[in-house]
């Protein structure tokens, strides 16, 4: 038994609200694929020409993702997908804060798409990554039982929940900043 093997309730809880949370995202995106390829014309990382492509493309490579970290036998493609994935939007995200790009909407798709670029972003998303890493394993061979399977749906319950109140938190930090400097 590896040393680092997670227990597999761990794992399956972190893959299933991962895949949920790409799944969604991507969901979001393509319903409204011209607020999307909007924001990603805002970030002002791609030449014009390529922005619809790249507006297309990603959503779609989101899910793809999302549904293969549903399957044992996919798992680790859909590892690659959600680094790739992930680490495209936090690089991006990260860019335009550095240069002080902040006044544009992620194009995440969530809390109403009124999420806008911060370093809290970029950390929200380090910790999906970390949560993507840990949902790709298989765990430690430790047979799952029947309570085990309420557990991970308890977890991914759990996580999910965490995921929302985060992105509620982020939509809602330039409304309290506001509040707190009294403008």
């Amino acid at each position: 038994m590896d040393a680092l093997a997670i227990d597999p309730v761990l794992a399956r809880a972190c893959g299933a609200a991962l895949a949920v949370i790409l799944i969604v995202g991507a969901w979001q995106k393509l319903r409204d694929m011209a607020v999307f390829e909007a924001s990603v014309e805002l970030y002002r990382l791609l030449p014009e020409t390529l922005v619809p492509v790249f507006a297309r493309l990603f959503p779609v490579l989101e899910a793809m993702a999302g549904v293969a970290l549903l399957f044992d036998v996919s798992r680790g493609f859909g590892l690659v997908l959600g680094l790739l994935v992930l680490g495209c939007a936090t690089a991006g995200v990260a860019i335009n804060v550095a240069r002080g790009h902040t006044e544009i909407d992620c194009g995440c798709g969530g809390a109403e798409g009124h999420t806008r670029l911060s370093w809290l972003l970029v950390v929200r998303n380090t910790v999906l990554v970390v949560l993507l890493v840990a949902g790709a394993q298989t765990g430690s061979d430790r047979g799952l039982v029947w309570i085990d399977y309420l557990s991970v749906a308890g977890g991914t319950l759990m996580l999910l929940t965490l995921y929302a109140a985060a992105n509620q938190l982020l939509a809602n930090h330039p409304h309290l900043a506001q509040m707190r400097s009294g403008s």
